[in-house]
């Protein structure tokens, strides 16, 4: 049996995790990341809910009968997260701080902390699965629940990670998790599962930019260049959004979208959300920093990507350009898929690994 660290959130599927590790007969302790100081921020983080998180979490070790910590790593989250998705935004890109969460901290720094403090492996509730190799090595597969599969968030985890990692409830569907918490007490059983920025609760991004980037407002024009309005700052817009725009749609009904943003001119470039609309469709992308679960692709083949969360794997030719660096081909033009976003790299149903999407 192996003394496990569980990353406890204070929601229903990491207490399952701890649950299901205790009754497997594991050494199991608990700890919550407080990686946020609603002190340092203002009126915009007031719904960050570390409060009754750390709360929730301490009843279910208390429950489970197991020892429970809070680990400050509110630097190491201000450094890796917090400032990447600041200056993401400020450089134009589209940001995904969940994927970072998950390579530099959760699998990261608290990785390490349990190491430090002689522990075996961290364990989350995260619904996907892990494989183990007969050399050793691990192989990440996507959750049996395809609803809440959470493996593309992993998709820049390494494998030197995954050795050190257990994810208890990637086998379960999420309705069975709440039936086993129900089952077995435990106190936030009926709690509502969480939404927002990694570890930040329910914020709005706009908002928290604010504090962040200052607004630089510009034109907003269509491909032709008709000024349509005015937009706040370009750091406030992604490729292929359609609300908040602030401009008017004509008499058609059609919908205005994003298709670009010149950084030169400081203006938001849209169009009428249809197949044609400049820019909005693409089929070729480059992928920058290419990290591998397992084994890199070295070679030109043919492979399947999960664009973004949630959406259906998608087949593509994978053109290796460099180390780190590769051209994709998909099959069927793809909508929307902007600068500094992350694309998983599958095989079936295994992650293989993932990139960013490049300018």
């Amino acid at each position: 049996m192996a003394k496990i660290l569980v990353a406890l959130s204070g929601g229903v599927d990491s207490a399952v995790a701890a649950l299901l590790l205790k009754q497997q007969g594991h050494d199991v302790y608990a700890a919550y990341m407080r990686t946020w100081m609603n002190e340092e921020g203002s009126a915009i983080l007031a719904d960050c809910p570390w409060e009754e998180d750390i709360k929730q979490a301490k009843a279910v070790c208390a429950h489970l009968e197991i020892p429970f910590e809070v680990v400050n790593l509110i630097d190491a989250y201000r450094q890796y997260v917090v400032d990447y998705l600041v200056a993401g935004y400020r450089s134009g890109i589209t940001p995904n701080p969940d994927i970072m969460c998950n390579r530099e901290m959760k699998f990261g720094v608290f990785r390490q902390f349990a190491e430090d403090e002689g522990f075996d492996e961290i364990a989350t509730g995260h619904y996907c699965r892990l494989r183990e190799n007969a050399d050793g090595s691990r192989e990440l597969l996507r959750g049996i629940d395809r609803n809440k599969d959470q493996s593309y968030f992993l998709a820049l985890v390494k494998q030197e990670q995954l050795r050190r990692a257990r994810f208890p409830i990637g086998e379960l569907a999420k309705p069975r998790v709440r039936e086993l918490a129900l089952e077995h007490n435990l106190p936030n059983a009926k709690r509502k599962d969480s939404q927002g920025i990694c570890f930040l609760g329910k914020v709005d991004i706009n908002a928290f930019l604010k504090s962040y980037i200052p607004d630089r407002p510009g034109e907003i024009v269509r491909t032709d260049g008709t000024v349509l309005g005015e937009h706040a700052g370009l750091h406030h817009f992604t490729l292929g959004q359609r609300r908040g725009l602030g401009i008017p749609s004509n008499t058609d009904f059609k919908n205005y979208v994003v298709t670009g943003k010149d950084f030169t001119q400081n203006q938001l470039v849209v169009a009428f959300d249809e197949p044609n609309a400049p820019g909005l469709y693409e089929r070729e992308f480059t992928l920058r920093e290419l990290s591998w679960a397992h084994t890199a692709i070295t070679s030109p083949q043919e492979i399947e990507i999960m664009p973004r969360y949630r959406d259906p794997l998608q087949r593509a030719d994978f053109i290796p350009e460099g180390e780190n660096t590769a051209k994709i081909r998909f099959h069927e033009a793809q909508r929307a898929l902007a600068p500094g976003q992350v694309a998983a790299i599958y095989a079936g149903d295994t992650l293989l690994g993932g990139g960013f999407y490049e300018e």
